[in-house]
């Protein structure tokens, strides 16, 4: 009977006092890797923080962007300037942070996943351009590490694939 007491408070006591790893502060490593992850709830995550940045104030994120760099932010039409930001913020605090280059493959492909989720939302008949340039700056930043090797010739190529 006293065994059975004691697990009972003892699994009472559990239930009411939360554990204290629940209670610390998440790292900025850790909320930045929350936020640069190649699924639609971390790109998510990261634009509510985006657009209300007061509560995350005191990690001292980056949040400059110079979008697509010299490449086009919107190439035939197609709006990559969000996914060009999330991209230029998962470089620059990761740069920060000493640890761009065990992070920098996932970035690319956590940027090449916001391209294809951008280009889902338009018609059928002109996803393929769409999808043809996400690639095209998907593969300039992974090899090259900046969308500035997106040659005009690559555009325009795309360009081919719309009706």
């Amino acid at each position: 009977m006293l065994r059975r007491t004691l697990v009972v408070l003892t699994a009472t006591a559990a239930l009411l006092a939360p554990p204290v790893a629940a209670n610390a502060a998440a790292t900025k490593a850790e909320v930045l890797s929350s936020w640069t992850q190649t699924t639609v709830a971390s790109t998510n995550a990261w634009n509510t923080a985006r657009l209300d940045r007061e509560p995350w104030a005191s990690y001292d994120f980056d949040w400059s962007t110079d979008y697509c760099s010299s490449s086009p932010d919107n190439p035939l039409g197609f709006d990559f300037t969000l996914s060009c930001w999330h991209h230029d913020f998962g470089y620059r605090n990761y740069k920060d942070l000493g640890t761009f280059s065990a992070n920098k493959s996932r970035l690319d492909s956590m940027f090449y996943a916001d391209l294809k989720r951008k280009c889902a939302t338009y018609s059928t008949i002109t996803q393929p351009a769409c999808y043809s340039l996400a690639w095209t700056y998907y593969q300039a930043v992974s090899i090259f590490g900046s969308l500035e090797a997106v040659n005009p010739s690559d555009v325009g190529r795309a360009g081919t694939l719309l009706p």
